[in-house]
């Protein structure tokens, strides 16, 4: 983790130009990755309030960057976004297998 850390931070005080780099993108890829999985989070409480993991924050800005806008199927509709809708695949038991509470 403290790679793709230096790896984020150090393109996010680059000003975002190139991101372009497979070494980054798969950084970036990972760190939302663990976000997703919730391995890490962006903002933790401690013992002196709440404090933000900036590298995360970073990540998350980096990936739109990566990202293209495409085309994004819905039940009733489209989209067009960079982020996929994280359950559109999902059945039952993926709800469950990711201890997803009901609705």
């Amino acid at each position: 983790m403290h790679k793709q850390k230096q790896l984020i931070e150090k393109a996010f005080d680059n000003g975002l130009g190139t991101v372009d780099s497979d070494e980054l993108i798969s950084a970036v890829t990972d760190a939302i990755a663990m976000l997703d999985h919730g391995e890490v989070r962006v903002a933790e409480p401690s013992d002196n309030g709440w404090v933000v993991n900036q590298w995360l924050k970073k990540a998350v800005l980096l990936s739109f960057r990566i990202n293209d806008n495409k085309v994004i199927r819905g039940s009733h509709s489209r989209f067009y976004d960079k982020v996929s809708m994280k359950y559109a695949d999902y059945e039952e038991k993926d709800f469950a297998a990711d201890g997803v509470r009901g609705l």
